[in-house]
């Protein structure tokens, strides 16, 4: 399932865009808001995969929105205004619908979004273990990742991207669950159901996120809050 949010200022329009949403069988509505700075406020502690959003709105326009995201997820732009569309496809849009919004070119739209996930995905990876670094089988190749090198690992629902200090992400078909058993639990902490950290590569915390750049904000949980606190407190001076 592909996790999406609605963002439209009229009610007719947004009522549309879930009901759509809400009939395909591969997206899920997570939430959905008649402001951009109140979605801003959602995805500062709940990543999700797909965003549909207006670009006239008052206070924050969908476009200056996207441009604002640290972590952006994909776009799909919809608009009464057809000039709109070149600017979009310039901050990476998936897609553009022109209102009015037909069902038809709703469904093409989807199916764009499915497919890029689709090819994200690689086949499902085993895993073995020792003290200082983990092999991931992926298709036809055995990979060897020092947990060193893991700065953190991201849950995309069916699927997980392991984040290095260097180089691309690795992705797998594999449940947060299972990659976390293969973690030693004094160097890596789950800090939200969809992020887990190497603690060593840690250097700022402000509120209730963990900054590794100005890029990447990782939220913490209130489940995981008093967890973290404590390991926090341990160093504190």
């Amino acid at each position: 399932m592909i996790q999406c949010i609605a963002i439209e200022d009229e009610p007719l329009a947004l009522s549309q865009i879930e009901s759509y949403i809400k009939k395909t069988p591969f997206l899920e509505l997570v939430d959905s808001f008649d402001n951009a700075l109140e979605a801003l406020e959602f995805l500062d502690s709940q990543p999700i995969d797909l965003i549909f959003t207006d670009i006239n709105m008052p206070d924050l326009n969908g476009m200056e929105f996207v441009k604002s995201l640290r972590n952006p997820p994909k776009v799909i732009f919809t608009t009464a205004y057809e000039e709109y569309a070149i600017e979009g496809f310039k901050v990476d849009a998936l897609d553009y619908l022109l209102k009015p919004i037909g069902y038809p070119d709703f469904l093409k739209s989807a199916n764009k979004a499915k497919t890029w996930f689709d090819s994200q995905q690689v086949k499902p990876i085993e895993t073995t273990s020792n003290d200082d670094f983990l092999f991931i089988k992926s298709e036809y190749k055995v990979i060897r990742v020092n947990f060193a090198d893991i700065k953190y690992i991201e849950g995309m629902r069916e699927y997980v991207r392991i984040h290095l200090t260097h180089g691309k992400p690795l992705m797998s078909l594999m449940s947060m669950k299972k990659i976390e058993e293969h973690l030693p639990k004094d160097q890596f902490m789950r800090v939200h159901r969809s992020f887990i950290v190497n603690l060593s590569k840690i250097t700022t915390v402000e509120k209730s996120r963990i900054i590794f750049d100005e890029n990447i904000y990782i939220p913490i949980s209130d489940q995981y809050k008093d967890a973290f606190q404590a390991y926090l407190d341990k160093f504190f001076l």
